[in-house]
């Protein structure tokens, strides 16, 4: 007859069993090395904006072959779940869009099933796919960061059709009964209170003083592991590092070893030139697109003898490779015959080799007479009046709102007719660009890499 333990410490052995089998169901199955990973991009963004969280797994010895990131062809949403709109997509298109990338990786890689890490809409995207479109079969981690999985707003007579309405029927279809896919493990990140789009109040929205029905939860998940990582906004949730941490430990059940990038000995780039057709930001490929780096001098912008490298996209839109120094400074100038605008981005340094360099031509600036113009943009965070330092020429930024960060650019006007330097800042990274007076299509900008 076996020894019965002591009561107390049957309910001692009993407390820790039961923690056991709750834990155990909140962590994920460890990935191999071998488990493809896909970046789903968010509303309107493209695959560029993952650039930092690939080189972190890479850093911390996730292979690169592995690493994957979709650009979803019209990134956009329709006005309605069923809206056909020129150079805008319906929750169908994203999901039938994403399960042929899906299909394309296990075929090149030979993988059984991929995880895939979504922003905002993509997270959206990713459970769609997930729950309705047989992506359960293909799937074995699910990460979610800053996606409204209960809306932007949950109100019934306002966009009542709409693909961002909790009330509306397909977040209500996602969110119907279980949450969460049986088979798949999910991980949900957000913000504690800088997300613009889950937020109480519809100020972000242009609907001040109206309650959205969402607070800073709406972004949670129920049956998966949730995990908010503090001062984030709506971007940093999903591409800042702590984001990274999160993504990593879930997907491979161990803590990464390293956080900073570790810079390569080179730096091969590549990516797609795409462009803005009515009035939409999309991921189509431009042909006979013309794009030109330069080394430039870092303290003043200036280009550094002959250009570094000069390709012209074909029908894939592709440019590259180019083989960067890890340390140096570049500007691309990118230029297509369809294209009203002509770009100057000068960035940071590449620590690494990317696939996802991508280059987007926007809607024309505004013009001022007499005037060049010189953005800043953070497309992997947004800014925020008293949170972020952003500069040009050491002066203040203006049109930055306090409290909730909500933009990603700043924009000032330099009367010289000749071109100058400006110094852009954004906290504690520092960009030198040279301006382009000589031509009003020409729109210089310094695009920020830390999240």
């Amino acid at each position: 007859m076996p020894t019965l333990l002591p009561s107390r410490h049957r309910s001692s052995l009993l407390r820790r069993a039961l923690v056991a089998v709750v834990t155990a169901a909140f962590l994920p199955a460890t990935a191999t090395a071998q488990t493809p990973v896909v970046f789903v991009h968010g509303n309107g963004d493209h695959a560029g904006l993952w650039d930092n969280v690939i080189w972190r797994f890479e850093s911390n010895g996730y292979p690169a072959s592995r690493l994957f990131a979709v650009d979803l062809p019209n990134p956009s949403s329709s006005s309605t779940l069923t809206a056909v709109e020129l150079n805008r997509s319906t929750p169908e298109d994203q999901t039938a869009a994403l399960a042929a990338f899906v299909t394309r990786v296990l075929l090149t890689t030979g993988a059984k099933k991929v995880a895939l890490v979504g922003s905002s809409r993509g997270g959206m995207t990713i459970r769609n796919y997930v729950r309705y479109g047989g992506g359960a079969a293909h799937v074995s981690h699910v990460v979610t960061g800053g996606t409204p999985n209960h809306g932007v707003f949950a109100i019934p007579t306002v966009q009542p059709d709409g693909e961002f309405n909790g009330a509306g029927p397909y977040l209500r279809a996602l969110n119907r009964g279980s949450e969460v896919v049986p088979g798949v493990k999910f991980l949900a990140l957000r913000s504690d209170s800088l997300d613009k789009y889950a937020q109480a109040d519809g100020a972000g929205l242009g609907m001040k003083g109206t309650s959205t029905n969402v607070d800073a939860t709406g972004p949670a998940l129920r049956g998966a592991l949730n995990v908010v990582p503090p001062g984030t906004d709506h971007r940093e949730v999903a591409f800042g590092p702590a984001a990274f941490r999160a993504q990593y430990r879930f997907i491979t059940g161990r803590a990464p070893t390293h956080m900073d990038i570790v810079p390569d000995t080179v730096a091969v780039l590549e990516g797609m030139i795409s462009g803005n057709v009515n009035a939409s930001p999309t991921n189509l490929p431009l042909t006979n697109a013309v794009i030109t780096v330069h080394a430039v001098d870092a303290a003043t912008g200036q280009r550094l003898g002959a250009p570094a490298y000069r390709g012209v996209t074909s029908h894939t839109g592709r440019w590259g490779p180019f083989r960067a120094s890890p340390t140096g400074r570049y500007e691309f100038e990118v230029a297509s015959p369809d294209s009203a605008v002509i770009l100057h981005v000068f960035r940071m340094p590449f620590p690494r080799s990317s696939r996802v360099v991508n280059f987007r031509f926007p809607a024309p600036p505004a013009t001022r007479a007499d005037s060049v113009s010189v953005l800043i943009a953070r497309p992997r965070g947004y800014l925020g009046l008293g949170r972020d330092t952003v500069e040009f020429d050491g002066a203040r930024a203006t049109g930055i709102p306090p409290g909730v960060p909500t933009v990603d650019r700043a924009i000032r006007w330099f009367g010289a007719r000749e071109p100058i330097s400006v110094r852009t800042r954004v906290n504690g990274e520092t960009i030198v660009v040279r301006t382009q007076p000589g031509d009003k299509r020409r729109l210089v900008s310094a695009e920020f890499q830390r999240e």
